[in-house]
């Protein structure tokens, strides 16, 4: 899409689409009409409305926002232009953006019709009526002075989130650790970050032998990725790890249901890959280094077997009780390794963990740990704000117990239909080396599931501006 600043006086496009947001709607409505106004049974902006008329030969768009608005709502309302109304939409539109907007409120926007250009159908052949908007002229006008700094945050925003879209909606035959790590490079190149990888040898090297270990039944190769980006005027460095098992079968104890999802069991490195990108392309003043363990958790005859005894990076050993616990294994690597080799002030991994926190949250929300009100206050914070919600739950050391095994110095899953979520954070916790500024956003109930934008679950791209406004926030 090109955007474009634009003029009353110099626009022509076919297609003007007013939002509004507030008490006074129709005062709004009557100047951008030219004294036009609408019968307030038909449209009277309340929140996820809309309305079509036409003007003077040209076609209009109305979006209602409500009296209040915040920028999930407002991403939501302009994704549906161009998911749902493509058919109103040619070679060029018009956002006319009224002074209730401001640079966030218009960023949103911005965000969210550039999403709305996003479908799953990869491989589907492509109809002679197809549209494609990568030319689509987008004429804005606002009274903001940094407009031309907001559109371009909204677009690279935009790009980001359709990167973790795909990373987790793309099938198992495509995603694969292999793809993940060419991935990485790729975006390092582009974005200005070095990107190391390491394959099965340099991994065994390193002693990451948990991540290995889950890797064992699938001919596919792991690859533990590492990304670091600096910037001359940082002055905190923050530590990401994101779980990238890119399809999930169980393992031995193998699924008995749900398997056809288990593609979106790397949405935490999708997370973590896509804020890499978002954060070296804004070029934010902070140092990152993020690492995704990729893996596939498959079956065959080297797969890692329930009760062996497994190796870590931290040098813990850990007795495997399920093998669908396989994440947290790979994720206590990745944890050790980032704190051992590299000096981070705080430490956050996201990844699709537990059905336990789904129990508990349902789809609303991520599940929170941590080790630091500071961090965790900071993150709840930014959460209600980026509309990416986490909330915390209690990490009292009297769940550690539940992971004590008698032949090794922990097991990995307590074996109980209780606190697993919980339990699962306290596991993690053995293996940052009592890092203390630590958090565990369990994100399986809101990384991938049922959407207005898509007739199958779909991924969400959920903790990439969570991750962003954490970081902005500190700045």
């Amino acid at each position: 899409m090109q955007f474009k600043i634009y003029t009353e006086n110099n626009d022509n496009s076919l297609l003007l689409i007013i939002p509004l947001v507030g008490s006074n709607t129709a005062e709004i409505l009557k100047e951008k009409l030219n004294g036009y106004s609408v019968n307030a049974s038909l449209f009277s902006g309340k929140k996820d409305t809309s309305y079509q008329l036409e003007l003077n030969g040209r076609l209009i768009l109305l979006i209602g926002l409500g009296e209040k608005t915040d920028s999930s709502s407002i991403e939501k309302a302009f994704r549906r232009v161009l998911s749902k109304n493509k058919e109103l939409v040619d070679k060029s539109v018009s956002i006319d953006f009224s002074p209730e907007f401001s640079s966030e409120l218009i960023e949103s926007a911005l965000v969210g019709f550039q999403l709305g250009d996003y479908n799953i159908g990869f491989f589907k052949q492509k109809k002679e009526d197809q549209k494609d908007f990568t030319d689509l002229e987008v004429n804005i006008l606002s009274s903001i002075s940094e407009l031309a700094q907001t559109i371009n945050r909204a677009t690279k925003t935009a790009s980001a989130k359709i990167e973790g879209f795909k990373l987790v909606d793309l099938p198992p035959n495509v995603i694969t650790p292999e793809y993940l790590a060419s991935w990485a490079e790729k975006q390092g190149k582009t974005h200005g970050f070095d990107v190391k990888i390491f394959d099965q040898e340099k991994a065994k090297a390193e002693g990451l032998d948990a991540f290995l270990a889950v890797a064992r039944g699938s001919a596919k190769a792991p690859k533990f990725i590492i990304m670091e980006y600096r910037h001359p005027d940082a002055k905190s460095h923050l530590g990401l790890v994101g779980k990238g098992v890119t399809f999930d079968t169980g393992g031995l104890n193998i699924k008995t249901q749900g398997m056809v999802h288990m593609k979106s069991d790397m949405g935490g490195a999708a997370a973590v890959l896509a804020a890499t990108q978002l954060i070296a392309a804004l070029k934010l003043p902070i140092n990152l280094t993020s690492i995704v363990p990729a893996v596939e958790n498959s079956v065959d005859k080297d797969a890692y077997l329930p009760s062996e005894v497994i190796g870590s990076h931290a040098g813990l050993s850990i007795e495997v009780i399920d093998t669908d616990a396989e994440g947290r294994l790979i994720l206590a690597d990745g944890l050790s390794y980032l704190v051992k080799n590299y000096q981070v002030d705080q430490l956050i991994d996201l990844a699709t963990l537990t059905g336990s926190s789904v129990g508990t949250f349902g789809y609303e929300c991520g599940a929170l740990f941590s080790n630091s009100d500071a961090i965790s206050d900071a993150l709840r914070e930014a959460g209600m704000q980026s509309g990416e919600k986490v909330w915390p739950l209690p990490m009292w050391e009297n769940y550690r117990s539940e992971m004590d095994s008698e032949i090794a110095d922990i097991k990995n899953y307590h074996g109980k239909p209780i606190a697993g979520a919980i339990t699962a954070a306290k596991f993690l916790e053995a293996f940052i080396h009592e890092h203390p500024s630590w958090a565990h956003l369990d994100i399986a109930g809101v990384a991938f599931g049922d959407s207005e934008f898509s007739k199958t679950k779909s991924g969400t791209a959920f903790g990439v501006q969570l991750l962003l406004k954490f970081i902005e926030n500190q700045l």
